[in-house]
């Protein structure tokens, strides 16, 4: 599916009945819980002895990207856009990929 297609047919599972700031609110606060569960399936590799769920990370992130996706269409956004303007800012600061001292000295 195309990131395009994706974040239009994603509208449809937006709560039309909350208010604008309450849609906005409840995409953060999702996307703040999806994240705190991925980080949560590391914490329990890195400390815990559990092998490193990539199948339950994947299904979080894309849990995750429901919530971004959908905070884009909230506030009228179009991801693809954001995605090729990080793009280019990236290129811009690291031209030849990350550097420490390009980092540090920004």
């Amino acid at each position: 599916m195309r990131l395009r297609d994706y974040q239009e047919h994603s509208k449809r599972t937006l709560n039309k009945d909350l208010k604008e700031k309450e849609q906005l609110a409840n995409m953060i606060i999702g996307i703040m819980g999806e994240s705190g569960e991925v980080a949560d399936i590391i914490k329990k590799s890195l400390y815990q002895g559990h092998e490193l769920d990539r199948e339950n990370i994947a299904e979080e992130i894309g849990d995750i990207m429901f919530y971004i996706v959908n905070l884009c269409n909230v506030l009228d956004l179009d991801l693809e856009t954001l995605i090729a303007n990080n793009y280019y800012k990236l290129l811009e600061r690291y031209p030849n990929g990350f550097e420490v001292s390009r980092s540090v000295n920004r």
